[in-house]
């Protein structure tokens, strides 16, 4: 008994120093402590295009059916630096309460953004995630989307406190995050503001999965609005303390105004949740923890269920950020290219010092995931593996941090049968996205 007490006193603290070694080598991996920061070379210029106008852009979504993409943008480089909740930065809420953050839609063909005109919504709008989904067709016949956007508006009490130029009173509520919902017509240069939903359970928001215009999944990234735990939470990946809400609109809900919502829980326990993003199959969602540089694929609930049922994780290098799902339009029996594509930074580790520093140039990482298939394994390749290669990085001087990236397929025909796609990257500090040509 003697010996294996003394044994178990030896291996027991090794054990635990492995194991701990371990998930600290991981973590610094994805952070990126060690990591040096490099340029894909592109040798034609032709293949790299700078998309203006598109300042602070922090999600994309590509819509197939009118082969464009919507993105949310910030507009003000110096916004970012006074009032974002997502970076703890909540500095002067005076700005923030004055930002009018834009919804822009990016023509894939021209390659050029153009700023949809808000139309019953003065702000403010801080931006953040976005979704977009496909409105039924209405009886003029015009096809339409609905865009559901995530606003980080200041409380109007810290807004108030800040302006008074006097000290901000203890346990004053600094961020009222809601969400908005417009309604756009495919080819109009507007878009219809249709509700704001609040709800105490939506604190941190970052990005959404629209289910439909009056249901939707929204992550809450952090517990802590900032301070130490919440730099904790961003460092070590047993902080999970985060939260992902399911937001359902009753139908007798009247429109503009905030009418009541029923939000539930539907995923806790994980680290850092973050982007969402829609998997191959409706009822599947991909959920990305960024800080943990991992993405979750996840089935929605049904029936009696009450949460989502995770059924894969794949782990990146880096830290990640808002997932995206390429459909290959040209797929055939020889050669599908559908796959993840993620974006992320280099060093996320320097993230918090360049945040204040208009001049920084945020190295970046894009990284592309394609199911390894077999004879017994479905396309979506759910419970299989899969092969994940670096796509593209930059040193920060084409693109300045990358949040969220999207594949747009290339017609084999133009590129002498060669499978090539339009890879656009934006960022939540970027000065402008980019459409760069990959090989796939």
């Amino acid at each position: 008994m003697t010996t294996q007490k003394t044994a178990l006193a030896v291996l027991v603290p090794l054990i635990l120093s492995y194991g701990l070694h371990l998930l600290l080598t991981q973590q610094l991996t994805v952070l990126g402590a060690f990591r040096k920061e490099k340029q894909t070379p592109v040798d034609n210029p032709n293949d790299l295009v700078v998309i203006s106008g598109t300042v602070n852009c922090e999600d994309l979504h590509y819509h197939a059916p009118s082969n464009s993409i919507f993105t949310a943008c910030d507009d003000v480089a110096a916004t970012r630096r006074a009032w974002f909740p997502p970076l703890a930065v909540l500095i002067d809420p005076v700005a923030g309460s004055t930002a009018r953050g834009s919804l822009q839609v990016i023509d894939t063909k021209t390659m050029k953004s153009r700023r949809l005109e808000l139309v019953g919504f003065d702000g403010p709008f801080v931006t953040h995630g976005i979704d977009v989904i496909s409105a039924p067709k209405s009886e003029s016949g015009d096809e339409a989307v609905y865009i559901l956007a995530v606003n980080h508006v200041p409380h109007i009490d810290y807004v108030k406190a800040k302006a008074s130029g006097l000290d901000v009173p203890s346990g004053t509520q600094r961020a009222d995050p809601r969400i908005e919902t417009f309604y756009h017509v495919l080819g109009t240069d507007s878009a219809s503001h249709v509700r704001t939903t609040k709800h105490p359970l939506i604190k941190t928001p970052n990005d959404i999965f629209a289910i439909d215009s009056r249901s939707f999944i929204v992550t809450n990234d952090h517990f802590y609005e900032d301070g130490l735990m919440r730099t904790v939470e961003d460092i070590i990946r047993q902080s999970t303390w985060s939260s992902t809400i399911h937001v359902r609109i009753p139908e007798t809900a009247d429109e503009r105004v905030d009418a009541p919502c029923d939000a539930t829980v539907v995923l806790s326990g994980l680290h850092n949740n973050n982007g969402l993003g829609h998997g191959p199959a409706p009822d599947q969602i991909l959920i990305g923890s960024a800080a943990s540089g991992a993405v979750r694929i996840g089935r929605l609930p049904k029936g009696a269920e009450t949460s989502i049922q995770i059924t894969e994780t794949l782990q990146f290098e880096s830290s990640i950020d808002n997932p995206s799902y390429f459909s290959d339009p040209y797929a055939n029996a020889t050669f599908d290219a559908s796959g993840i594509v993620n974006a992320g930074l280099t060093r996320a580790v320097d993230l918090a010092e360049a945040v204040p520093d208009p001049e920084a140039q945020i190295a970046v990482m894009v990284w592309y995931s394609r199911p390894v298939l077999s004879d017994n394994s479905s396309s979506d390749a759910e419970g299989g593996a899969y092969e994940t290669r670096l796509l593209f990085e930059d040193d920060g001087q084409r693109i300045s941090t990358a949040s969220s990236a999207v594949l747009v397929a290339i017609d084999p025909k133009l590129e002498q049968g060669r499978r090539k796609a339009w890879l656009y990257v934006s960022g939540f500090q970027s000065r402008n996205a980019i459409a760069v040509k990959v090989d796939l």
